[in-house]
This record gives structure tokens, sequence and C-alpha cells, in this order.
């Protein structure tokens, strides 16, 4: 039988010294760093669960490239490597796949920044897959099979989530992981202009209730009590019935993390059912205390309504993780010293900093690759969230980046966290009945 080997590379990666120092002795900083970075690949294991049973199938999700795990794959003498990665950890992706395919091992490679970069990617893989990869699997598999891989596979049509198999789980194994993922819509109806998964793998669907309730199973099937994070970019966005999706997630024991913009803050049917469904935090993009983005369409609003809705969420025993991206144009010394002192005793159960960054397939990437402010010293691990990749139109690269430092040491010092920590028990504390 042949052999299919899965390789996720984390998309979480920490370039610079000082960063790395930070995420380490910050008490706020790592723990949502070991979380994201220990998210299985639900785009492999959907594939992997599409996937005939003529093959047999492995899954990997190492943090780097190294000796061992060229060992282990080729050990296998796998008849296909499948490997995703993100912008961040592309070029180990690449060099992981340059490396296979020299002993003489096939690979191909798909994911978001393949998507936005199919000549680049193409360089480094017998094959790739460009856009959603669920239409073409099969063909990529019977293709590999009969030793006739085409350098470039496309969908014709944006996948129908009504048509999702079960993900494999069960090819985690038995590490144990912070979180499992679960998908009950894919993209985003707006179109924020740093936003890559919003537009790039086609329009905004939403996976049939039945559905998710058959992958919640097989998860239930695996662990008691799974923690989840959806792998949604915007759950609540659409127009389908948000009573029936909850009433989905609702199951003894089940806690649940998702993304949402401060709009359910809003609905009053969101706010009551949330957190007695399970969920227990959304991450809400705030995204800036003064700048705006281009394309956020209805996600626009004055703060004071947004913060408005975050408490209304909170006061219902859901914690909001509030996000703002740092670097807009615009932004210099003293908007970031705003930001900091507002942040060191916002009403959040937490906060997630990042600077702005031009993932390729963005509106903002090209904007930015059109007025020549792309740094051209910077490569693709760069482009990790915490690294400044362009000119800004007021400060210099390095007084943006010198700038997000003091904020993150401001924001996630021992007493900032430990407030955080503190409102995060009192929101939890109002839960009717549900499990924090």
């Amino acid at each position: 039988m042949p052999h299919l080997a899965l390789v996720a590379m984390s998309g979480f990666r920490i370039r610079e010294t000082q960063m790395f120092a930070l995420g380490m002795s910050l008490p706020g900083l790592a723990p949502r760093a070991d979380a994201i970075a220990a998210l299985p690949s639900l785009g492999l294991l959907t594939l992997a669960g599409m996937t005939p049973d003529s093959w047999t199938v492995s899954y990997h999700d190492p943090h780097a490239v190294s000796e061992l795990l060229i060992h282990e794959l080729v050990s296998l003498r796998p008849a296909l490597v499948a490997i995703s990665a993100l912008t961040a950890s592309i070029l180990d992706a690449y060099t992981l796949a340059d490396r296979l395919r020299a002993q003489g091992i096939r690979v191909v490679i798909g994911g978001l920044h393949v998507t936005a970069m199919p000549d680049e990617a193409a360089a480094h893989a017998d094959a790739i897959v460009i856009g959603d990869g669920e239409p073409v699997w099969k063909q990529v598999l019977e293709d590999a099979a009969a030793d006739r891989l085409q350098k470039r596979y496309r969908a014709e049509r944006p996948f129908d989530l009504a048509e999702s198999p079960i993900p494999r789980f069960d090819l985690l194994g038995n590490r144990e992981r912070p979180r499992f993922t679960l998908q009950t819509a894919r993209g985003c109806p707006l179109a924020c202009d740093f936003c890559g998964a919003s537009r790039m793998l086609g329009p905004f669907r939403e996976k049939p209730v039945g559905k998710i309730r058959e992958e919640l199973d097989a998860l239930l099937a695996m662990k008691m009590r799974p923690y989840i994070e959806l792998a949604d970019d915007n759950t609540f966005a659409g127009r389908r019935n948000s009573v029936e999706l909850l009433k989905a997630l609702s199951r003894p024991g089940v806690r649940y993390f998702t993304e949402a913009d401060w709009r359910i803050g809003e609905k009053p049917e969101l706010v009551e059912g949330l957190a007695a469904s399970g969920c227990v935090q959304v991450l809400m993009g705030f995204e800036s205390l003064i700048h705006t983005h281009a394309g956020m369409g209805a996600k626009s609003a004055r703060f004071d309504r947004m913060l408005a809705a975050a408490d209304r969420l909170q006061q219902a025993g859901v914690a909001v993780i509030a996000c703002f991206i740092v670097g807009s144009d615009g932004e210099d010394e003293e908007s970031m010293a705003r930001l900091g002192e507002f942040l060191v005793d916002a009403p959040f159960a937490d906060v997630q900093l990042t600077v702005l960054t031009p993932f390729p397939g963005t509106a903002l990437y090209r904007r930015l690759l059109t007025e020549r402010r792309l740094l051209a010293d910077r490569d693709w691990s760069a482009y990790s969230l915490f690294d400044v990749t362009y000119r800004p139109d007021i400060l210099s690269a390095e007084q943006l980046q010198r700038g997000f430092y003091n904020l993150v040491r401001m924001v996630f010092s021992e007493g900032p966290a430990t407030r955080r920590a503190a409102i995060r028990q009192a929101v939890w504390s109002r839960r009717k009945g549900a499990a924090a």
C-alpha cells in the first residue's frame, strides 16, 4: 500500500532574540504562544479524512526541520509527502521539500502562502495545490500513485463544506494537546486589507450544523473533555441560525474558543447563548484605538461602542481577548504610548498585540509593494506578526520595532498580566452553570 506522510510546519515563529526573550520571561505572553504552536493542522487532517483506505497515512507536526525528521520521513518510504505551511514557516517547508526530493521522495505543498505565491512554491515541489485542497485531493493521490503528478492543481470551484469528511483526529496519537481544532466556517465576509484568509481561499462559506455535530462527536470519542479552538476567521458573521449552531456546540464538558467581531455583543441571543454553549473565550479584533483599515465594512465603529459590546459578553461570562495591531499608517510614538497606557488598565480578560504584517495575497501587501515600502532585507521568516517588514509612513522601521517591544514589555509584564487573570476569573465566575 502506498504511504502518505502529512507534515504540518507550524505557522508560529519567534524570530528575533529580543522577542524570544520577552516571550520566555513575560507571564502573560507565553501561554497563548504555546497554545498556538500546538494547534493541529485541521487542513491536513481533513485531507487525511478524504484519503482512500488503499493508502496508509501518518501525521507529523515538527517545530523545525531536523535530521531526525528527515530520517523519520525517509524511513516511511512514502509515495507522497504533503506539506502545509503559512508564510512564517514557508522557508522551513521549502528546506524540507528540497531535502526530501533530493532523496527521490515526491512532495506536494499547499496552504495560503502557496496560493499567494505559486511560482515561488513550485520551484520547491513536485506539485503544488492552489486554493482549497479538498476538490483536487483525489486527483492528486491518483496521479501520485500512477507516477504522473502535475505541477499545479487548482480547484474549479470553492469547496462545499457540506461535503467535508470527518478529519482524521486519530492520527494525532496520544500526545497531550492544549486544544483541538474544528471548523464551522471558512473565510470571512469582510475584507480587512491585512487579512489573507478572508478572500484567498474563495468566498465565505458556512458548514452545515449536522456536519459540525459529526466532527464534535469524533473529537468526543477521542477525549472526554476537549478544549476546542474553532478554526474560523469570524464564526458568527454569516446568516445561519446562531441558536442552532450554539446547540450543536453545547455538549457536557466541552469548552471552546472562537474568533468573532465585536458585533456579536449587540445580539442578545448570542450574548446569552455563548457561555451556556461552552464558549469560554472570544478573540475580538479591535485593531486600533484611532487608526482604521480599508475593507473593514460593518466592523468599523466608534471605539466606545466596541467596548460596550465586549463588556456585555464579559458580563455574560465569556472572556474577551482584545486584539490590537501596531504600525498602521499614522502610527507614531505618541499613539503607541496612548495604546500602552490604555491596555495596562483595560477591562479585557486578555490582550493580543501584533505588528501590522503585509502577508502576500492581501490588499495591504499589494499596496506596500506598489509603494515600494516592503523591506528587501526581510525574508518570509520575518512575517511572524512580531517583526516589522515594511517602511512605516512616519516612524522608521527601527523605531516601530522598538516601540512594539516596549508595548509588549509594558502590557505583558507581571502587574497587568495578573490583573487580566483576575478579570478572567471574575468573568468565568458569572457563567450560569457552564464549565469554565
